[in-house]
């Protein structure tokens, strides 16, 4: 991977537990969104792109796993 990731020493296991986190994380800040609790509307846009970084280490990894 050509960019400098804090997810790349990560193994596959912790990278699906912290997928499985984010997701948690963006459902709740949408249902606050929703119900206009006061929320940083900002954070879901921070955790969105910290989903696609880990599902894009987690398909190079599973790639590379393959080709071994």
């Amino acid at each position: 991977m050509s960019f400098n990731n804090k997810f790349i020493n990560l193994n596959i296991e912790e990278i699906e537990n912290k997928i499985i986190n984010i997701h948690k994380e963006i459902l709740e800040l949408r249902i606050q969104k929703v119900t206009k609790n006061n929320t940083k509307t900002h954070l879901l846009k921070v955790k969105k792109h910290e989903l696609a970084q880990l599902l894009t280490v987690e398909t190079f990894k599973n790639k590379t796993k393959n080709e071994q």
